[in-house]
């Protein structure tokens, strides 16, 4: 995507934008089942956490969303509409629990709010049209407004596991599991699966899709009933 004799990459630009931890889509009130793990002692020190996080990039949400992503990059490159909300409804459809899928929707349908506010395009309007204000899973409308962007999908992948990665360290921040310094080591450490991971989903087929992140779910359930809590999720 970096190209010295081109100079500024509008492309770069857009991608580094729209997965920053300041694009609003409220991923910090989100901790994806990890505060009831904290809560009940399944996690509590750096390696736990970052097995935790490792758990979920390769075998939960993050390998379902890095398929729903894919095939709706695709999809839009294609200007297959029908694919694409099939793609979504797919994302939608696909979580185990409701604040899962919760956490799928709002930090879709606010990423597509954003990017047709901030950097409008007529492919997205025309899309957001046909969902009849249904749901919108977050990983379909990344991989619609990266592929209309010109963002290769290798790198649209890696900033969205990067981006989820980022989020669940921030929340082990915020419940005192970790402190800054061993936050980024545990970013470090992930890097290889991270790259492991996108290179799984662009040479994975379609009827591989599914999750088995178990103790995420199970730590999800017991986050819905749980009476202290910090995040939605």
């Amino acid at each position: 995507m970096i190209d010295e004799g081109r100079g500024f990459d509008a492309a770069l630009y857009r991608l580094l934008a729209w997965f920053s931890p300041m694009f609003p889509v409220g991923a910090f009130s989100y901790s994806h089942g990890l505060e009831a793990a904290a809560e009940r002692g399944r996690v509590y020190d750096r390696d736990t956490l970052q097995g935790w996080i490792a758990a979920v990039l390769a075998h939960g949400a993050g390998r379902i969303d890095a398929d729903i992503l894919r095939d709706a990059h695709r999809a839009a490159l294609a200007d297959d509409i029908e694919v694409l909300s099939a793609a979504n409804r797919r994302g939608v459809a696909f979580r185990t629990t409701a604040e899962m899928a919760l956490e799928a929707a709002a930090q879709g349908a606010a990423f597509l709010a954003a990017c047709r506010a901030a950097w409008p395009d007529p492919r997205l309007d025309a899309w957001t049209t046909t969902l009849d204000a249904g749901p919108v899973c977050c990983a379909a409308a990344a991989g619609a407004a990266t592929a209309w962007a010109g963002i290769p999908l290798g790198c649209a992948l890696a900033a969205y596991l990067q981006a989820m990665a980022a989020n669940l360290v921030s929340a082990g921040l915020r419940l005192g599991l970790v402190g800054q310094t061993d936050g980024q080591r545990i970013l470090a450490a992930l890097e290889p699966i991270v790259g492991m991971a996108v290179a799984s989903t662009l040479t994975r087929d379609s009827s591989a899709f599914g999750g088995a992140a178990f103790a995420v779910d199970l730590g999800s359930m017991a986050h819905e009933t749980q009476y202290t809590r910090l995040f939605r999720t």
